[in-house]
């Protein structure tokens, strides 16, 4: 139970954080200061990442718990 709810509110802070990098990217793409190529690049690698990060956090919490405990 501890390592499902830890690892839901770092999915959160996850979310959060990927979720601010696409905000400031599109700022950066109305002003022109990146093309809508790097743009949809940098949005996809960041989603991916985040994803995956997610996604492989609770085992790593698991297994910390494991050696912790």
């Amino acid at each position: 139970m501890a390592v499902f709810l830890i690892s839901f509110f770092s999915a959160v802070i996850i979310y959060m954080t990927v979720h601010s990098i696409i905000k400031a990217l599109k700022i950066a793409l109305n002003r022109n200061e990146i093309s809508e190529r790097k743009y949809r690049l940098i949005m996809a690698v960041s989603i991916f990442i985040g994803t995956f990060v997610a996604v492989v956090l609770p085992f790593g919490y698991e297994r910390l718990f494991d050696v912790i405990l």
